[in-house]
């Protein structure tokens, strides 16, 4: 069973989900906000691709998951970012438009940096595989961009019935995504298992710096506490299911090995950002 058939509508619910929350201001926090917005931005869309690659050169990994590292890598933000957020007493509103904002720039980011990463391992002897830009592109517009328009066009015509939706999707969203790494997982246990050891190291050193450097940069602009705990949370969670997407779609790469580290991203990046929260929470004053 080929799980492009389980993670297209997964994505495209959390897409549709992500357009149910958004509002016009969103789009518009950076002129209002522009420090925090633009740490989250540069933490997400640079600094977290370029440890990517970073890591992946010095694990020396396989060709097919040095690819699959950066595709999830220079992914959009992930839509749980927001519940996470506010489990953590967090910038909710900044969380909401650093992932819309992300899920726009990525458009036009994730060829410009997949091309890059091909260009790194394009010398490698076992590697044949091109990268179909216009497929990729027209992909991402249909599956990413298209469902969060539609998201916020249903929520401006028929708010009512849109909050519903909303709710029910935001039950179904988590549950959905683990279903979706419990089969890639069944199918493909051996050959993760056999390469656990070093992808999992090496993600989760991709995690833990991602999320230090957005600390360290909140900390030197001066960020209030809620927006750095934000800014932490929003580098660290990626949308997996979009990783998963590009990586097995048979229109773009057909590779459901290139899919494996995102869903191990996933894995560890759960685990790390609930125990952040979970130490975080411990460390936030009380209101009197």
């Amino acid at each position: 069973m080929n799980t492009i058939f389980i993670v297209l509508p997964i994505l495209t619910l959390l897409m549709f989900e992500l357009g149910l929350e958004l509002n016009i201001r969103d789009f518009l926090l950076f002129y209002k906000r522009p420090r925090p917005v633009f740490v989250g931005l540069v933490g997400q869309i640079v600094v977290l691709p370029l440890l990517a690659i970073g890591l992946g050169l010095f694990f020396r990994l396989d060709a097919l998951f040095f690819i699959g590292l950066v595709l999830i890598a220079c992914s959009p933000g992930g839509s749980s970012s927001n519940v996470f957020s506010m489990i953590a007493k967090g910038d909710v509103a900044l969380s909401v438009s650093l992932t819309a904002l992300s899920s726009v720039i990525t458009l036009f980011t994730i060829p410009v940096i997949m091309a890059f990463a091909f260009h790194l391992v394009g010398n490698q002897e076992d590697f044949r595989m091109h990268l179909p830009v216009g497929r990729l592109i027209i992909q991402n517009l249909v599956l990413t961009l298209l469902p969060v328009v539609l998201g916020v066009l249903y929520k401006r015509y028929v708010p009512e019935r849109a909050e519903k939706v909303r709710c029910l999707l935001n039950k179904i969203a988590f549950p959905a995504l683990l279903l979706l790494a419990t089969v890639f997982f069944v199918q493909h246990y051996r050959v993760i298992l056999v390469h656990i050891g070093q992808l999992g190291v090496c993600i989760g050193m991709l995690i833990l710096s991602a999320m230090a450097v957005g600390g360290g940069l909140s900390w030197l602009m001066r960020l209030q506490g809620r927006e750095r705990r934000t800014i932490v949370i929003e580098i660290g969670m990626q949308n997996a299911a979009q990783g998963i997407a590009i990586a097995t779609s048979p229109f773009i790469f057909n590779s459901e090995i290139i899919a494996i580290p995102s869903i191990v991203y996933a894995l560890i990046m759960n685990i790390v950002l609930l125990t952040y929260i979970r130490v975080a929470g411990r460390t936030i004053q009380p209101v009197s």
